[in-house]
């Protein structure tokens, strides 16, 4: 059974609308790369939050090249990167036919394993089709020696494209076994496929490096089915990481009303959606009457009322040593940080950081460097990194 809603455990639904009304009135101070814009008394681990890079806009993803230097998409399609410390003005140069309507654009960058041997660079995007459609896709490319173009970008995978211009999913991971994760949305509209893993809508997909489906997979021998799909029966999933114990996938999801949750999505596993859901339609009608069906994988978590997460990680470093193994999940509505703890496949405690820092989370990264980072999600986004006090 999947653990209660955060917030009957932890934060009761009176308080919960105090810190919406006083974030709804909250503007984000402006604040020069280096300054402190918050300073944090948490349970395990006190921190201040400190500005890396500002001027970008909505920012959706972080990678960390060899070096110290940050890769970051913009979801209008920019691809930037922070040079020594300094947001670079001139984009990188990749190339990508996208549509940037709605919750579609330039998504998530992840680097290949190897990328200091081969300069790989992985960008999921919602590539147009036409004047109105777009659909989730994935491209690489090769990063020069400096860092200022991307070179024989190429599209390796494309899931199917609507008009609605809602629910791509985008997010990207690689496990232990050099395989890539990218989990894709149901697009906003007929639900209902993500109950076939026969199409990719509402799925995570399971790919070699250079795109293709990677061996081994749940589906490769099942009738009408598609053998790159992992799991199926997800709404749109925009968190995914590799717990580093287990070495097993985590995601998180977007729900309905009431219906964002996390889940271990497993091979072959449907979870659930929309034929199983915690949340409710958003005009207050039902989704479906049951929570749970037999068959269908529940979530690890869920939260009523719904968070919004975006970006998701496990903490490993140094820095923040109490942190270790522990999951952080931005929050979009929310405009807050959560941290859980885990123990194996469960979670077993709550914290809410950040709770008065007025902006959306998008993205949250563990760097190599042992400090968290998150970025904001505005038409002047940020890079914002979690260090020691």
């Amino acid at each position: 059974m999947p653990t209660p809603p955060a917030s009957t455990i932890f934060l009761p639904g009176a308080l919960i609308a105090a810190a919406l009304a006083a974030l709804a009135l909250a503007t984000p101070a402006f604040a020069d790369p280096g300054d402190v814009v918050a300073r944090v008394d948490s349970d395990q681990a006190d921190f201040k939050a400190v500005v890396v890079a500002e001027g970008l806009e909505f920012p959706w993803s972080l990678a960390f090249l060899p070096g110290g230097d940050i890769l970051v998409t913009e979801r209008g399609g920019n691809l930037r990167i922070v040079r020594a410390g300094a947001l670079d003005p001139a984009p990188i140069p990749h190339g990508l036919d996208l549509r940037a309507v709605g919750q579609g654009g330039l998504l998530d960058v992840a680097l290949h394993p190897d990328f200091a041997a081969n300069r790989l660079v992985y960008l999921s995007y919602a590539k147009r089709h036409g004047v109105r459609q777009a659909g989730a896709a994935l491209a690489r490319g090769t990063l020069n020696a400096d860092a200022t173009a991307l070179d024989d970008v190429a599209t390796i995978f494309e899931s199917g494209h609507r008009s609605t211009g809602r629910h791509f999913g985008g997010r990207l991971a690689w496990a232990p076994d050099g395989t890539l994760f990218l989990t894709l949305g149901d697009g906003g509209s007929h639900a209902d496929d993500a109950q076939d893993p026969g199409n990719h809508w509402g799925t995570v997909v399971r790919l070699a490096a250079d795109g293709t489906p990677a061996p081994g997979a749940p589906f490769a021998d099942a009738a009408g089915a598609l053998p790159e799909v992992w799991s199926y029966g997800h709404r749109n999933p925009q968190g995914a990481a590799i717990q580093p114990e287990t070495g097993e996938l985590w995601t998180h999801e977007h729900g309905a009303r009431g219906g964002d949750e996390i889940n271990i999505p497993r091979p072959g596993a449907n979870h659930g959606w929309p034929a199983a859901t915690y949340g409710i339609d958003y005009s207050g009608r039902p989704v479906t009457p049951y929570t749970a069906r037999p068959g269908m994988a529940e979530p690890t978590w869920y939260w009523r009322p719904s968070i919004a997460p975006s970006g998701m990680a496990f903490y490993q470093g140094d820095a923040f040593p109490e942190w270790n193994g522990d999951l952080f999940v931005g929050a979009l509505k929310f405009q807050q940080l959560q941290r859980f703890e885990v123990d194996g496949d469960h979670v077993i405690g709550l914290e809410v950081l950040l709770a008065d820092f007025g902006e959306r989370i998008r993205d949250v990264r563990s760097g190599p460097d042992g400090f968290l980072y998150l970025t904001t999600d505005s038409q002047n986004g940020r890079i914002i990194r979690l260090e020691p006090r």
